[in-house]
This record gives C-alpha cells, structure tokens and sequence, in this order.
C-alpha cells in the first residue's frame, strides 16, 4: 500500500504557531524534506521530532521528486515543509505535489500558519474576494505593467515585496491608486510586528524617514471599485500632472492621456475635459 505525502504548513515566526496536529506528523512520518535544512531541523527540535531531513528547492526539486515518489510508493509516508508559512505559496514544492497526483500518491494537507491570510485578516481591508499576486518582479517597467493589469480587478490584491524595494513599490503604487488603501505588514508573529496603513504615498513617506527598512512586507491593496471616482473624483491637476509625468518618461501624448485615464479610472472623454479644466495657457499639454 502506497504511502501519504503530507503538506504541513509551518510557522511564520513564531513556533508556538505550530499545530499539535503538525507536530504529530513530523514525529511520524519516514522523513521530511525540506528548502533548508538547517532551518527545519530548528523547528523539528522545537516539535520534538527526530526524522531524516531531506533538502527539496528550486534547484533539486524536479530530479528529487521522483525518489520520494518511490519511497512513498513503496509505503512509506513523507513530509513536505517550507522555511515558514505553507507549502507551495511563493516556495517549492508544486513539481512533487503534480508528480504524487500522477502516481495516485494520496496527498494530505496539515493546514497552518499563512503570511497571506494573516495579512488579510489584519488589513481593514474586504476579504470577500481577493487575489494574491506573489513576488513582485524586480524590474519598474515589469511591476508597473503587473499593478496596472491586476489593479483592474474587482478583488483585494495580496502580494509579497522585499525591504530593498519596498520603497520604490510604493512609490509606484501612489502614482497608479493614489486613493486607494493599503496595508504593509511586515515581521508577523514575531516580536517587532507591525501593520501600516493607510494610502500608499503615506506608507511610504513613514518608511522613508526610517534609517533602515528589515523584514519582507506583505502588501494587501484595496480593490478596484468602478464607483470610486464619485467617492474620490480625479482632479485636474493631478491629472495633468500624471500625463506630464508619463510623457517626460517618454510616452506619447496620446499614450500618456489614455494611461492617466486608465489609472483615474475615466474614459477618453472624460479625461479630455478635465484637462481641458486645468490647461494652462502658458504650458499646454
């Protein structure tokens, strides 16, 4: 009889975060494998658990996969961890989950800690839809064309961003949703944790006045709300300047018009006539 391969979700800072049940499995299983080694064999020490580690990543997971489906289908159970938080969001671990459903492995889920659900919980923010993104790609011009195309959607968005970036994430967030709200959370459970919110160009501004910025953030950003404009209605000066931002970036001016509407959440038309409101004659656009 083939073996189970178990998912168990980990803490994300705090160990006292682990399920008894979580406990339990690693205690029982065969062996656990695991991104990193040395982390994990913390946390086994933690759950009182003293079974073989296995090293699984991006680099091993493809050729290792197949040795643990062997091993389960000769009837031995396994683990499979992260460094912190769940399995599979944002870490390895999909590639041996695809191969045990292909070999009629039974996979099991121990569910756990979660820096995306935590973070939800804590935002102020809807949790009837949302959407998480993952990281952020590290190039401007690649994030920007990300933020505009799921910014467009009516869900709350959740995504991951690094303290080396962070800033410049916001930036950009305050320039596309300037009325939007947002939470940035960052070193959840552990003893520094801290929850900002409020605009983006506000998060910023705390986070910019800081020495140094520790911890990666997980951004929750407020959904796209098609009647926001009546709530809060674009203004002609913000307006242009976005467009004379946009075209001093290189765009043309019919690109940089569209763009602006596209972000103030207006039409063509619209965006036309509140230019018109804020042409000044000295400096048309």
């Amino acid at each position: 009889m083939a073996g189970l391969l178990y998912i168990v979700a980990t803490p994300i800072g705090n160990l006292e975060d682990l399920s008894l049940r979580a406990a339990k499995i690693l205690q029982s299983v065969a062996a656990v494998a695991c991104e990193d080694t040395r982390q994990t064999a913390k946390l086994m020490a933690a759950a009182g658990a003293h079974r073989p580690l296995i090293s699984l990543h991006e680099h091993n997971e493809k050729e290792r996969s197949q040795e643990l489906i062997d091993r389960m289908l000769a009837g031995e159970d396994l683990a499979l961890v992260s460094d912190a938080g769940t399995p599979l969001i944002s870490d390895p671990g999909f590639r041996l989950v695809e191969a045990a459903v292909a070999a009629g492995v039974r996979v099991s889920p121990i569910p756990g800690p979660s820096a995306v659900l935590s973070a939800l919980s804590v935002s102020g923010l809807p949790t009837d839809h949302f959407a998480f993104i993952g990281f952020l790609p590290h190039k401007s011009a690649a994030r920007q064309k990300l933020l505009e195309s799921w910014g467009q959607i009516e869900a709350t968005l959740i995504f991951f961003e690094s303290p080396h970036r962070i800033l410049e994430t916001l930036e950009e967030i305050a320039k596309m949703y300037p009325h939007r709200r947002l939470a940035a959370a960052r070193e959840l459970t552990k003893i520094y944790e801290e929850i900002l919110r409020g605009k983006a160009a506000e998060i910023h501004a705390t986070l910019a006045a800081r020495p140094s910025i520790k911890g990666e953030f997980t951004l929750v950003l407020e959904r796209h709300n098609p009647e926001q404009n009546e709530a809060n209605p674009a203004q002609p000066a913000d307006l242009k300047a976005d467009v004379e931002r946009l075209m001093a970036e290189g765009k043309s001016r019919m690109d940089a018009i569209k763009l602006a509407a596209k972000r103030a959440g207006l039409n063509k038309r619209e965006a036309y006539e509140l230019l018109e409101q804020s042409k000044d004659k000295t400096k048309p656009i």
